[in-house]
């Protein structure tokens, strides 16, 4: 029995682009790690999936995440911005403090390949986060009200460490609001329970990519939105 209009247009989506890559279902199966009868309830609309699905399957058949998920599956898809919102249309301005430039790369690589469009400022050591943050220094002439609305922090920093930083924003009326994501390499890091016990929303383990970022917003009030490809490019 077919699912809703929206599975169904999916479940086109992963045929259309499966057809385009010349492969059959086992194959797509066995590149996602899923079962073939799974994939085929998914072409039929038949099947509710998750972020680690969508991921898997947009791995699989070579494009973005978001990609799949705007596709309409009648022709070869446009690709179409994702943008995270505070849930009133308003984009989310992201923050990130983190010092190797390897991570930063490889973070904005992925944003990229999502097609997400939110702007993401990078700054390399606590004290100049500290300086973004609060308008000081080489940012002395940055508008308050323009604070970013989500803080990616690195633990490891030069100059300041992150754990302070993160106590700075926690501990400042001004700043004590917005949602701070701490970036460790390990589930294991000593410094989680800390970092929850300052006031850290959440946490990722790095390298970033859309599924561990996708699975922390909810937890933030926020949200993804899907952006026309005309109104993608102008942001």
């Amino acid at each position: 029995m077919p699912g809703t209009p929206v599975i169904a247009r999916f479940g086109a989506s992963v045929r259309s682009l499966r057809f385009r890559l010349g492969i059959s279902q086992e194959e797509l199966a066995e590149r996602a790690d899923m079962h073939r009868t799974y994939i085929a309830g998914i072409e039929r609309g038949a099947r509710n999936l998750t972020l680690k699905s969508i991921d898997r399957l947009a791995k699989a058949l070579e494009v973005p995440s978001a990609t799949l998920l705007s596709s309409t599956g009648k022709t070869a898809p446009q690709p179409k911005g994702l943008r995270l919102d505070q849930g009133d249309g308003n984009l989310v301005d992201i923050l990130m403090v983190e010092d190797n430039r390897s991570d930063v790369e490889l973070t904005l690589h992925a944003f990229k390949k999502a097609r997400i469009t939110n702007l993401v400022h990078v700054v390399y050591d606590g004290a100049e986060a500290l300086d973004f943050l609060f308008c000081r220094g080489r940012y002395a002439n940055r508008k308050k009200e323009n604070r970013p609305q989500l803080v990616l922090l690195d633990l490891n920093l030069p100059k300041v460490s992150g754990l302070e930083v993160l106590r700075r924003i926690k501990s400042d009326r001004r700043t004590r609001t917005i949602p701070v994501i701490v970036l460790t390499m390990s589930r294991r890091d000593r410094d989680i329970g800390e970092c929850r016990r300052l006031g850290a929303e959440s946490y990722i383990v790095k390298p970033v990519d859309f599924f561990n970022f996708s699975t922390v917003t909810p937890q933030l009030s926020l949200r993804w939105a899907l952006l026309e490809p005309a109104r993608a490019a102008q942001l």
